[in-house]
C-alpha cells in the first residue's frame, strides 16, 4: 500500500470497462482503454495538487463540525459540575436517564440518515441536520425540569445521528482505501480536541453565571448551541457534494477522482442506482455483524470515558497531594477554583488527538489495521486494569492517558477497516451506519455504569469498560482471521465466477456476460477483490 499522508501520489493504474487493470502515467492512458469519461482529456491534471484541493475542501470543515457535534453531546458532563442537577432537581438515576435517551435516538436514525444522504446532496442534508441539532442544544439550556431535559436529549440524538456515519461514508467516496484512514483519523480527532476544548470552554463560560438570570450550566448549552446553529447555516455553501457532481472541480478533475477510485476496486465510484438488494446485502452479511462487535468494543469505552472523565478526575484528584499542591493551586490562581477537573482533562485529550492522527497515518502506510486495533485495545486494557486495581491518584491519572491513547485511535481505524472491505456505494453506506449505530447504542450502557455510590474509584464502571475491550480484542482477531481465510480461498480460485467466453469458474458463484458485470453485481464478493487485513 502506498501512503498518501494527507497528499496522494500519482495513480499508476486504472480500470477498463472490461475489468482489466491498465497503466496510467501522468493522466495519459492507452488509446484503446475504455475508462470513465473516455472523451475527457485529463493530461493537464496534477493529481497530487488535486488531492490537496479535495483535502482542504472536505476534511477541515467536516472536522470542525464534528468537534461541535461531540462538544454538544458531551457538554452535559461539564454542565453537571456547575449545579445542573441541583437546579433541575435531578436524582442520580434521572441524570443517567438523560444521558441514556440520547443514544437510543442517535443509533435508531443512523441507517435511515445515511440512505437519505446518498439520495440527497451532502451539502443540503448535513447542513439541515446541524442547524436542527444546534436549535435543540440551545433549547437544552432553557429547560426547567427532568422531562424537558429528557426531551431535548432525545431530539439532539435524532439530529446528530447522521453526521458521523454520514461523513465517514462521504469521505470513503472521495479517497482510495489506502488514503481513507488518515482522513478518518483527522476527522475523528476533532472528538479529542472537543474533549480538551470542552473543559476549557466550560471553565470560561462558567464566569457568566447569573447573566440574564441564567446559571453557568445553562449558558454552556445556550452558547455552544448558538455556535452550532451558525455553523449549520453556513455549511450549505462550504460542504461539497459527491465527486461525480462536485461543482468546485472541473470535469477533468472529477474524471480523475473517479478513475482512481475505480482503479482501487471501488467499481461503483461512477454512480450506482438505488436498489434494495444492496441494503439487504449489507444487513445480512457476516462482516457487518462481526464489525459491529469490534466497534462496540471501542465505542462503549469511548462514551464512558468522554462522559465521565471530568467526574472521575474530580473524585480522584482530591486524594492526590500532587494535584492539590501543583496543578490545582495553579488553576485556582487562574480564577477557576470550581473547574480543576475540567482543566485536568485537557492534556489527556491532547495526547489522544496526537495518537489518533499518528495511528491513522501508520495504518494507511503499512496496512494491518486489524493488528493495530489489537495493539490499541491492549493498551486501553492495561489502562483500565490499572484504574481498577490502583488506589493511587497519580497512577490512576497516568492510566487515564493510556486508556485515551488506546480507545480514541481505535474508532477511526475500525471505521476505515470496515469501509476498506465493503464495495458498493449503497451497501457501504448502510454497513457503516449499522456498525457505527451499534457502537453508539452502547452509549446507553456506558451512560449508566458510573454510579454515584461507586465514587471515587468506580470499580463497576471500569470493570464493565474492560469487559467491552475484551470483546473488541477477541472479535478483532476473529474478523482478521476470517478476512484472511476468504482472501486465501479467492487466491485458490474457489470464488471464481463463470464468465461467458472464458474457461473456468463455478456456477455457484454466478454466471456473467463480462468481468465488468461480475464486478458491478458482486461488489466485494467478486473473485478478484481482496480484503484489507
Amino acid at each position: 500500500m502506498t501512503s498518501p499522508g494527507l497528499h496522494s501520489p500519482s495513480s499508476s493504474h486504472s480500470l477498463s470497462e472490461k475489468g482489466d487493470v491498465i497503466h496510467v502515467e501522468n493522466g495519459k492512458v492507452a488509446p484503446d482503454a475504455q475508462l470513465y469519461n473516455p472523451h475527457i482529456d485529463v493530461s493537464g491534471v496534477d493529481e497530487r495538487a488535486l488531492i490537496r484541493k479535495v483535502d482542504w475542501r472536505t476534511v477541515p470543515w467536516l472536522s470542525f463540525l464534528y468537534l461541535l457535534c461531540f462538544l454538544d453531546r458531551t457538554s452535559i458532563g461539564n454542565a453537571k459540575l456547575y449545579g445542573m442537577e441541583t437546579d433541575l432537581k435531578l436524582t442520580d438515576s434521572q441524570y443517567l436517564l438523560c444521558l441514556t435517551v440520547f443514544f437510543f435516538s442517535y443509533a435508531l436514525f443512523e441507517v435511515p440518515s445515511n440512505i437519505v444522504l446518498k439520495r440527497l446532496r451532502p451539502s443540503v442534508w448535513l447542513s439541515v441536520l446541524m442547524l436542527l441539532w444546534g436549535v435543540m442544544m440551545t433549547v437544552q439550556g432553557l429547560v426547567h425540569d427532568f422531562s424537558g431535559l429528557m426531551g431535548m436529549r432525545w431530539m439532539l440524538g435524532v439530529f446528530e445521528a447522521g453526521l458521523f456515519p454520514g461523513v465517514n461514508y462521504y469521505l470513503s467516496c472521495w479517497y482510495k482505501r489506502s488514503e481513507f484512514g488518515i482522513r478518518a483519523a483527522v476527522f475523528f480527532s476533532a472528538a479529542t480536541i472537543s474533549g480538551a476544548f470542552g473543559g476549557l470552554l466550560a471553565a470560561g463560560i462558567s464566569e457568566m453565571a447569573g447573566v440574564g438570570g441564567k446559571p453557568a450550566w445553562a449558558w454552556i448549552f445556550i452558547l455552544e448551541g448558538l455556535v452550532t446553529v451558525v455553523a449549520g447555516a453556513v455549511s450549505f455553501w462550504i460542504i461539497v457534494d459527491f465527486p461525480d457532481n462536485a461543482t468546485f472541480l472541473s470535469e477533468a478533475e472529477r474524471t480523475v477522482i473517479i478513475r482512481r477510485l475505480q482503479g482501487d476496486a471501488q467499481f461503483s465510484a461512477a454512480g450506482e442506482k438505488m436498489s434494495w438488494r444492496h441494503i439487504r446485502k449489507a444487513m445480512t452479511e457476516w462482516k457487518t455483524y462481526l464489525a459491529m462487535i469490534v466497534y462496540a468494543g471501542a465505542d462503549m469505552p469511548l462514551y464512558a470515558f468522554s462522559l465521565f472523565l471530568p467526574s472521575i478526575i474530580s473524585q480522584v484528584s482530591p486524594h492526590a497531594s500532587f494535584f492539590n499542591s501543583q496543578v490545582l493551586t495553579f488553576v485556582e490562581q487562574l480564577g477557576y477554583a470550581a473547574t480543576p477537573a475540567n482543566l485536568l482533562t485537557v492534556p489527556v485529550y491532547a495526547l489522544a488527538c496526537v495518537s489518533t492522527c499518528l495511528v491513522g497515518f501508520l495504518a494507511d502506510k503499512y496496512g494491518n489495521r486489524g493488528m493495530l486495533n489489537f495493539c490499541l485495545l491492549s493498551v486501553a486494557a492495561v489502562g483500565y486494569i490499572i484504574l481498577i486495581t490502583s488506589r493511587n491518584a497519580k497512577l490512576s491519572y497516568f492510566a487515564v492517558f493510556l486508556a485515551a491513547c488506546g480507545i480514541y485511535p481505535c474508532i477511526p481505524n475500525t471505521v476505515a477497516w470496515m469501509s476498506n472491505n465493503v464495495e458498493g456505494s449503497y451497501k457501504r453506506s448502510v454497513s457503516l451506519a449499522m456498525v457505527i449505530g451499534c457502537g453508539n447504542l452502547q452509549g446507553a450502557i456506558s451512560s449508566n455504569v458510573y454510579r454515584a455510590n461507586q465514587q471515587p474509584w468506580y470499580p463497576l464502571g471500569h470493570g464493565l469498560v474492560l469487559m467491552y475491550i475484551g470483546f473488541g480484542l477477541i472479535t478483532t482477531l476473529m474478523f482478521r482471521y476470517l478476512l484472511k481465510r476468504e482472501n486465501a480461498r479467492r487466491d485458490r480460485g474457489e470464488r471464481d465466477e463463470v464468465i461467458e467466453g472464458h474457461a473456468g469458474g463455478f456456477e455457484i458463484n454466478g454466471r456473467f456476460a463480462s468481468v465488468d458485470d461480475a464486478k458491478r453485481e458482486r461488489g466485494d464478493e467478486w473473485s478478484g477483490y481482496r480484503y484489507t487485513l
